[in-house]
Parts: structure tokens; C-alpha cells; sequence
């Protein structure tokens, strides 16, 4: 746990699971300084709120591919201090592997959202990842180690 309550800027989409992440965060002491639900917000609010940390979503309107993920990877382009955790319902392989490749491989973190659940789980991975420590979900090491066992 950081020694003292961490800044956030939250990018979901989702109504239901962001109200829920920020009532999380407030109850392990955190504060929710912007909570959004697409890519371009996530963008400004990091600008207008200088966060600790920025928690966002991989798929966000208007395309719901990957825009929370891009947004991350330009953000991190921008400011590679920045730490940043990626949840995803699924692993997006290319851009989880750009992400981990930005700021030096530090202060990023890429979850399954089944972790959302484990709550201790999330709000450690949150405090490593704030922390300047790398956080990969299990699933997402599996699927980019298999991108490069094909031959093709």
C-alpha cells in the first residue's frame, strides 16, 4: 500500500463498473480526481488533473477496439513517468506488448477485469504499479509468449 492515498484518473466506459472502481478506491483511500468513459476525456483529464495514476479501459467509444489502450500508449509517449494500469476484457496482444515497452517497461500494469473481483488482488496491483513496479495479468504473459512461438 503507497504510504499515502493515490491520485486517480479513471477511463470506463462502463457505468456500472465505474461507479464501482470509484467507490473501491475511495474505500482502500484513494481519490478519484476524473472518471470518464472515452479516450479523448481520458486524455484531457490527465492533462487537467496531473494524476498519480490512470486506470482505463481498452475498448471506449467511439470504435470500442482499442482506443483506451491507444490513449494509454500516447499518454505514456507523452509523459513515461506516468503509471498506468490497462484492464480488458480480453488481451489485445500488439498494443499490450506497445504499452509494456513504454517508460521502460515501468509503472504499467495490464489486468483482466476478472482481477476487478479479487479486490486485495487490484488494489495491490494498483500500488505496485504507482509505485514504478510492472503488473501483468498471468493470461496476458500466456498470449504474448504464444505470439511468438508461431513461425509466421
Amino acid at each position: 500500500m503507497p504510504d499515502r492515498p493515490l491520485r486517480v484518473v479513471l477511463a470506463e466506459d462502463g457505468v456500472l463498473l465505474r461507479e464501482g472502481l470509484i467507490g473501491l478506491l475511495a474505500r482502500f483511500g484513494h481519490e478519484v480526481v476524473a472518471a470518464v468513459g472515452d479516450a479523448d476525456a481520458l486524455r484531457e483529464a490527465v492533462a487537467a488533473h496531473d494524476p498519480d495514476i490512470v486506470v482505463t479501459d481498452v475498448r471506449m467509444p467511439p470504435g470500442f477496439q482499442d482506443e483506451g489502450l491507444r490513449a494509454a500508449v500516447a499518454l505514456r509517449a507523452e509523459r513515461p513517468a506516468l503509471p498506468v494500469l490497462v484492464l480488458s476484457q480480453y488481451v489485445q496482444r500488439s498494443y499490450a506488448a506497445d504499452l509494456l515497452d513504454t517508460g521502460e517497461g515501468t509503472g504499467v500494469g495490464y489486468l483482466l477485469k476478472d482481477r476487478v473481483g479479487q479486490v486485495e488482488e487490484f488494489v495491490e496491483a494498483l500500488a505496485r504499479v504507482a509505485a514504478g513496479g510492472t503488473v501483468v495479468d498471468p493470461e496476458v504473459v500466456r498470449q504474448l509468449l504464444r505470439r511468438h512461438r508461431d513461425p509466421l
